[in-house]
């Protein structure tokens, strides 16, 4: 290998955030009444936490949506928050019965056959009560909101679950005064993300009764941060017949950074101050395709025990790269289907009139010379007697991080935060 790599390409990278059990743990962790859904298992605390024994099945997860998306998207940038979509529908599944409930949680990997369902429960509250815990170092927050048309009784066992778990807030709002309730809505999220997303929802229609909202931000400083002035124009190579310039970082140094023979690829590893971890995968010309039909749990963890520092001249883009997806075409190819049909059973959410859902998501993120900064948002709406196709939120940022995914490298790492894709040669 030579003893300088120029980095002109970014394909993925990965947040790693280990996880303490003290933080995970918390105190007590509550009662809650979602024992509708729960197996006869014991709820006594183990030696491993639920939220460290879900984080495989949250990996997997999110490569499995990676590759489902790369396969519709091999021209385009891809960028996504995988545990922020799972976050949103594993609090939806509290509502739902049947085939609908099944089929979301078997759809986010859990066999519930060989986990109780409280234990997947258990393991959101502690992953969402870890990132939210207040750091020096970083910030990383993530949110649940429940908007709720003044005419709807929720059921009160659903907002106690939601609440317990998954730390989630109640509004009352009304749907049909659209304006005052996309301003609600927009004023929850952009404080949430410190007015990183703004407008996430655009529009709105009147006869929603019910919007599940989700966000999350992260922000970080590199432990060796690119210097400004070392940032010059460079050429972009944004597909095979497109070239820009683009404000290009760089920085010569020792890095953490090895070859994967089986990804084909390079691997650059960079730490921010505290306890979190970018990585980022650089193919071989001509490999992207075998990179992403390769790329999993195991084979990333595998590689990564090979970690090696050395010389190299890392040059990275300030990118901004955002994502809109239609989540019911690509949850329904990953066997998640009846939550978006008229068959769609929610009844543990109101006993009262029958709710469809709509799902949205947007994310945008751009990198950062000082500190990198990511932010996503989904929004779900629940319509009696209709179902509406996806349509976009947005989430935006000002500095960020390239930034994507998550999984057990490590014995207390845990919950995936995004992934994304930039296309460059």
């Amino acid at each position: 290998m030579p003893s300088s790599i120029t980095w002109g390409v970014l394909l993925l990278a990965g947040l790693c955030y280990l996880v303490p059990c003290s933080l995970a743990d918390g105190d007590a962790v509550q009662d809650t009444h979602a024992s509708e859904h729960d197996h006869d298992h014991d709820h006594d605390h183990h030696e491993e936490l639920a939220c460290h024994k879900m984080a495989p099945n949250l990996a997997d997860f999110a490569f499995s949506m990676y590759r489902q998306v790369a396969h519709e998207s091999n021209t385009t940038n891809i960028f996504f928050s995988p545990v922020s979509i799972a976050t949103a529908f594993a609090m939806l599944s509290l509502g739902t019965k049947g085939d609908t409930h099944s089929q979301i949680l078997e759809g986010l990997g859990f066999n519930l056959s060989q986990r109780a369902e409280s234990e997947v429960h258990q393991g959101f509250q502690q992953l969402l009560r870890t990132l939210n815990q207040p750091a020096s170092q970083l910030q990383l927050t993530t949110g649940n909101g429940l908007f709720i048309n003044e005419s709807v009784k929720l059921l009160n066992t659903f907002l106690e679950d939601v609440k317990n778990l998954y730390h989630s807030e109640a509004f009352s709002v009304n749907f049909r005064n659209s304006e005052e309730a996309k301003k609600r809505i927009n004023e929850y999220v952009e404080k949430g993300t410190q007015g990183t997303i703004v407008d996430l929802v655009q529009e709105l229609n009147e006869d929603t009764v019910f919007a599940l909202v989700n966000y999350i931000f992260f922000k970080g400083k590199w432990e060796k941060p690119f210097e400004p002035e070392l940032t010059v124009e460079e050429d972009f190579h944004v597909d095979e017949h497109t070239t820009v310039k683009v404000p290009m970082m760089s920085r010569m140094g020792m890095f953490d950074v090895h070859y994967c023979d089986k990804l084909a690829s390079w691997v650059l590893i960079m730490e921010y101050v505290g306890n979190a971890t970018a990585i980022f995968i650089l193919p071989d010309e001509g490999k992207m395709q075998q990179l992403e039909a390769m790329l999993s749990r195991d084979v990333l963890a595998k590689s990564l025990e090979k970690r090696h520092t050395r010389s190299a001249n890392v040059h990275l883009p300030k990118l901004s790269i955002s994502g809109t997806y239609d989540l019911k075409s690509l949850l329904s190819k990953m066997g998640i289907t009846k939550v978006f049909t008229y068959e769609a059973d929610l009844s543990g959410i109101t006993e009262k009139g029958h709710l469809t859902l709509s799902q949205v998501s947007m994310a945008l993120a751009a990198v950062g010379q000082t500190v990198s900064q990511c932010v996503w948002g989904t929004k779900g709406h629940k319509r009696p007697c209709r179902l509406r196709s996806l349509t976009s939120a947005a989430g935006s940022t000002e500095t960020g991080m390239r930034a994507v995914t998550m999984e057990e490298v490590a014995p207390r790492a845990s919950g995936i935060l995004g992934t994304l894709r930039a296309l460059c040669h």
